[in-house]
């Protein structure tokens, strides 16, 4: 315990005390007299008394003896002198043995009284002792308590701001990884945007070179429009052009492709293809279902059918259509006019010589980047020989894509997509019972979509 403690409890104590006992006096208000020096100054003064006519001791001999006797004499001729004075100084040598006594009963009081003060101050030392051990037992309690409380806390918070931590690098991780995957794949699509230009400026400068070096080595041939590189059957100078059919085509294509909303629906997969472009034709437009589509895109689109109830049919609908030959009309284009044109089942009806003339007139009126999609029925798929193929009595023969991949290679197209349409399985439930593999390769799309680009 430290000092400025203890004193602070005696000063407690003596303060309860004299709250208790406010007449006595404590030793630090009365200090208790020292009663010595009074009792050695009473008993040298005694002595004095008690020698008051005795002489000083000498050694014996006749010469002490006579002054001994001349002394006494001196004392009895001076004893009626000095008779009151001894008188007087034993009377105060009484008084003085009176006063010490008193004092000495006073001293006694006095020590018996600071005993009780010292018997009360214990007590109140004892009480106020278990009341202060009590109080301290009850703080170390609390304190200890407290100290508990806290460090509970401080482990509380530090979980919590280490899960927390642990949260923000988590969510930060993930934040960086994302970024990292849409930076990466960002990067991977202008690096395949750019390795897709490159390979078209690679294909068309390779295409301008072989075109180069057909036109050197071919000779000199007639004025009429010739397919460069094609045999000479294929040359179309004596072909007639194709005329439309004798009986209603339309409520033959409404019975047998489907109505205008069911073809409509299957030529939204183009618009990806289309939507943007400036100028886009349409060959073979029909009942105008492609032309419907680009006029709800925005795009500017025109179409041509040897079928004059079709054209006024488009044209009543509001869409721009004229009755001409396709091959006539493209070649009055100008040529790189069109940013894109589209064919539908179109060309299993032309004479097979005259295909490659239509893919190289198409070709020359498409603008770089421009958008050639041709569609026609699938030979790969068998489903189509047993019934949809032959129904059509002005279809000629099925052309594979590949053949097709192959003049639009021929004639300055690249980026070949090739996609079937039309599964098989949707109009003919029971070919669910093939193997699928068998049934993807020889049922697999009715229709296909064959997809280039002017190089």
């Amino acid at each position: 315990m430290e000092t400025d403690e203890l004193t602070a409890i005696l000063q407690e104590v003596s303060d309860r005390v004299r709250a208790r006992y406010p007449d006595a006096m404590t030793g630090a208000e009365l200090p208790l007299p020292d009663l010595m020096p009074l009792w050695h100054a009473r008993d040298a003064a005694e002595a004095k008394v008690a020698s008051i006519g005795s002489l000083n001791p000498r050694a014996g001999g006749p010469l002490n003896w006579l002054a001994q006797q001349f002394k006494k004499a001196i004392a009895r001729a001076l004893d009626w002198h000095v008779r009151e004075q001894v008188v007087f100084n034993r009377n105060v040598m009484a008084c003085v043995e009176a006063t010490l006594d008193a004092l000495e009963d006073t001293r006694r009081v006095l020590a018996a009284m600071e005993l009780q003060e010292m018997k009360d101050i214990r007590r109140h030392w004892e009480e106020w002792r278990q009341g202060w051990e009590h109080k301290l037992v009850v703080n170390e309690t609390k304190l200890l308590r407290g100290l508990a409380e806290l460090n509970n806390a401080f482990q509380h918070r530090t979980a919590q701001n280490e899960i927390f931590f642990r949260d923000q690098i988590k969510l930060q991780h993930r934040d960086f990884e994302g970024a990292l995957d849409r930076y990466g794949v960002d990067i991977q699509k202008r690096l395949w945007a750019d390795m897709e230009r490159i390979r078209k400026d690679y294909d068309h400068l390779i295409h301008s070179e072989l075109r180069l070096i057909r036109q050197r080595a071919a000779p000199a041939i007639s004025s009429a429009p010739a397919v460069p590189g094609a045999p000479a059957a294929w040359q179309p100078a004596a072909q007639p052009a194709q005329s439309a059919p004798e009986f209603d085509y339309g409520r033959f294509a409404e019975r047998f492709r489907g109505s205008e909303e069911y073809v409509k629906k299957g030529q939204k997969f183009y618009l990806p293809y289309f939507t943007g472009q400036r100028e886009v034709l349409d060959i073979g437009c029909g009942r105008g279902e492609f032309l419907e589509l680009m006029r709800d895109a925005g795009v500017a689109a025109r179409g041509i059918d040897l079928s004059r109830e079709s054209v006024e049919l488009c044209r009543q609908k509001g869409l721009q259509a004229d009755v001409a030959d396709l091959f006539g009309y493209l070649a009055e284009l100008p040529e790189a006019s069109r940013d894109g044109i589209f064919s539908a089942q179109v060309v299993e009806h032309l004479p097979p010589h005259r295909l490659p003339e239509m893919i190289r007139l198409a070709a020359s009126r498409l603008q770089r980047d421009g958008v050639l999609a041709i569609e026609t029925p699938n030979p790969e798929c068998l489903a189509i020989f047993a019934s949809h193929f032959y129904l059509d009595p002005t279809h000629t023969r099925p052309v594979p894509h590949a053949l097709l991949s192959f003049y639009m290679e021929e004639y300055g197209l690249g980026g070949i997509e090739v996609h079937r349409l039309s599964p098989a399985i949707e109009s003919m439930p029971a070919l669910a019972s093939l193997p699928e593999d068998f049934r993807e390769t020889f049922f697999g799309g009715l229709d296909y979509a064959i997809i280039g680009r002017k190089l």
